[in-house]
C-alpha cells in the first residue's frame, strides 16, 4: 500500500484577485508562504519518504516550505502534475469570462477534466509502483486535485460548497492498480456498495480513516 497525499499549493496574488491561473507560472504571495508553513507543521505529525510537485513555482515553493518543515531537502519535480490548461481563459476572473460568453466569444484551448485525469493518473500510478509501502506528499494544484477526486468518486465530490483550499491536503492510496480516495478535507470518503474499494493490509477500506481503523468503526464485512 502506498499512501499519496495530495497538497494544493499556497495563495497567489492572482488567487486572492480571482484569476484564473492554469499553467500561467504564478508565484506565491507572503499568505501562500504561510499557507505552506502552516501545512508543513500539520504534515510533520507523520512521516513522509518523498515529495512530488508539479514544476509550476508556486507549487514548488509550497513543497520547499513543507519540506523544512517534515525534514526533506529534495524535491522531485513531475511534469504532469502542472495544473489543468485553460487556454485564453488564463489571466481573466469569472466576470470577464462571462462577458466573453456574453459576447458570444468562446474560450479556446481549455484542458478538459479527463484530460487532467488521464494525464495525472498514470503518473501517480508510477509514481506509487516506484515507491511501494511509502508515504509521498504531492504538491499540485486546485483543478488537479478537483479533477482526480471527481474520477474516484464519480463526481460524488466536490459538491457544491467543498472547496479545494490553498495549502489543503487530500488523502488517497494506492494498491493494485488503483487509487482510491481515503480522506477530502477532512471528511472520510465511503465507497459506494457495489463499487471495488482498494483495502488496507489491516482489512478495513481505504475509505475509512486512520481513527475509524483504531476505533473499529466501519466493518469491512459489510463492505
Amino acid at each position: 500500500m502506498t499512501h499519496l497525499v495530495l497538497v494544493r499549493h499556497g495563495q497567489t496574488d492572482w488567487n486572492l484577485a480571482g484569476r484564473i491561473q492554469g499553467s500561467s507560472d504564478i508565484p506565491l504571495n507572503d499568505t501562500g508562504r504561510q499557507q505552506a508553513r502552516e501545512a508543513g507543521r500539520r504534515l510533520a505529525a507523520d512521516r513522509w519518504d518523498a515529495i512530488v510537485s508539479s514544476p509550476l513555482s508556486r507549487a514548488m515553493e509550497t513543497a520547499q516550505i513543507i519540506g523544512s518543515e517534515v525534514g526533506i531537502d529534495v524535491i522531485e519535480p513531475i511534469d504532469a502534475l502542472v495544473e489543468r490548461h485553460y487556454g485564453t481563459a488564463e489571466g481573466m476572473t469569472g466576470a470577464e469570462i462571462d462577458a466573453l460568453h456574453a459576447e458570444g466569444q468562446e474560450v479556446h484551448g481549455r484542458e478538459t477534466r479527463g484530460d487532467v485525469v488521464r494525464r495525472v493518473r498514470p503518473a501517480l500510478i508510477e509514481l506509487a509502483q516506484s515507491r511501494p509501502d511509502q508515504s509521498i506528499l504531492v504538491v499540485s494544484h486546485g483543478g488537479v486535485i478537483g479533477s482526480l477526486v471527481r474520477d474516484v468518486t464519480k463526481w460524488v465530490w466536490p459538491e457544491e460548497g467543498q472547496l479545494i483550499a490553498n495549502g489543503s491536503s487530500h488523502r488517497f492510496a494506492y494498491r493494485d492498480g488503483r487509487i482510491g480516495l481515503v480522506e477530502f478535507n477532512g471528511k472520510p470518503w465511503k465507497t459506494p456498495p457495489g463499487d471495488p474499494e482498494i483495502v488496507l493490509e489491516t482489512g478495513v477500506p481505504a475509505s475509512l480513516t486512520a481513527t475509524e481503523i483504531e476505533s473499529g468503526d466501519g466493518d469491512a464485512s459489510q463492505r
